[in-house]
């Protein structure tokens, strides 16, 4: 059972989706790793759509605010680094590809980029994308006849690669309710994977669910308590910001710094990242940051890294006496600990602050942490 923080580490920031003008962002890579690189995340996944940042591709810009984007990365990064033609009102740049923007940014310990992927499919007009993260090839939409299906033939396709490669990556399913697309049942049935996201920062996509569907937060729940009766491993939570909109900021835009990982990891080497993610050494947030998290099948023990003026609760989660997922417990204060009974199937915590989110989704939004579930096996 891992313990983070009680191994030797670092906890790192990082965000695992992520879009650029090599698919549907409005901004150039280079430019959009200055802005997370300067601040303070230590890793990025540029996670386009059905492609990779490799190869030749020119985006043509004419329109007054996309020439205004031009004039920013020109004036940040010089002549030299931008290749461009203009024609008349219109100007032509060549997108700069992984290996070309990776080591203009990437230092030892500070900062790294993984090369990643959203493998964009659909089923009966269902939208179905799954994450590819540290992927090494292209992964094209690999179909199917049910919306699991397609989610379990893009899976065993990066699974299939990192098997053949020897390359650390996994996937990861993206925005459930986006379109209404993924329940809890259609993930019922998935092998292999182990994270979804609890959290997403774009506007479109239903984090809170509505009248007839679950949020994603009670999904995961959903999901946790039929992979433990049914023998599987627990499924990761993770907060993003799918972010596509750099150029203005508003609760109607997709825009980087909603949501992201805090990995404590060995070191920020990719394989040292991965390792840790996939153990769960890691809390998803949107603002709340944690100091400390200890957690076996005895205790769940959560230090709040607490801000001067704000209020924390701090919920554990779990099984109740009938079965259903509820509250287990909750303390208003900036550290808890949780005594496992061993009846409560899984535990997991939440630290929701009374703080009000910079750049919010929804009226209302504070900001929020989830830590991840400690499955109790006999």
């Amino acid at each position: 059972m891992p313990m983070m923080a009680q191994q030797a580490g670092h906890w790192y920031k990082g965000n695992l989706h992520t879009h650029s003008f090599w698919s549907d962002g409005d901004d150039f890579p280079e430019m959009i790793m200055h802005w997370y690189k300067s601040h303070g995340y230590h890793f990025v996944a540029l996670s386009d759509h059905n492609i990779l940042a490799q190869g030749t591709k020119w985006v043509k810009l004419w329109q007054e605010e996309d020439l205004a984007v031009f004039e920013k990365c020109l004036q940040k990064f010089g002549e030299r680094w931008v290749e461009y033609l203009r024609n008349g009102d219109t100007i032509t740049v060549r997108l700069k590809t992984y290996n070309q923007y990776r080591p203009a940014f990437e230092e030892a310990g500070k900062f790294m980029i993984l090369q990643s992927e959203e493998i964009t499919d659909r089923f009966e007009g269902k939208p179905i994308h799954i994450n590819a993260t540290n992927v090494q090839e292209l992964i094209p939409p690999q179909g199917g006849s049910s919306v699991t299906e397609v989610m379990q033939r893009n899976i065993d396709a990066v699974w299939e690669q990192r098997a053949r490669s020897g390359q650390p990556m996994f996937p990861h399913i993206n925005h459930p309710n986006f379109g209404w697309a993924i329940t809890a049942e259609d993930l019922f049935p998935l092998q292999r994977e182990r994270f979804f996201e609890v959290y997403n920062g774009h506007p479109a996509v239903h984090n809170q669910g509505d009248a007839q569907h679950s949020s994603t937060e009670t999904m995961w729940d959903e999901v946790l308590k039929h992979y433990l009766l049914n023998g599987k491993p627990p499924m990761w939570g993770l907060a993003v910001d799918d972010s596509h909109n750099y150029r203005e900021t508003g609760s109607h835009l997709s825009n980087p710094g909603r949501g992201w990982v805090m990995v404590y990891a060995h070191e920020l080497k990719p394989a040292s990242v991965v390792r840790a993610l996939e153990a769960g050494d890691f809390y998803s947030s949107t603002g709340v940051t944690l100091s400390r998290i200890r957690r076996n099948q005895k205790r769940y023990r959560i230090w709040v890294a607490a801000r001067e003026g704000v209020n924390y609760t701090i919920q554990f989660i779990g099984l109740g006496p009938d079965g259903t997922p509820q509250v287990l417990a909750e303390v208003q204060d900036i550290k808890a600990t949780y005594k496992i009974k061993g009846n409560e199937g899984f535990v997991r915590a939440k630290i929701i602050s009374d703080k009000p989110k910079q750049n919010p989704i929804w009226e209302g939004e504070v900001e929020v942490a989830w830590t991840q579930p400690v499955f109790l096996r006999e």
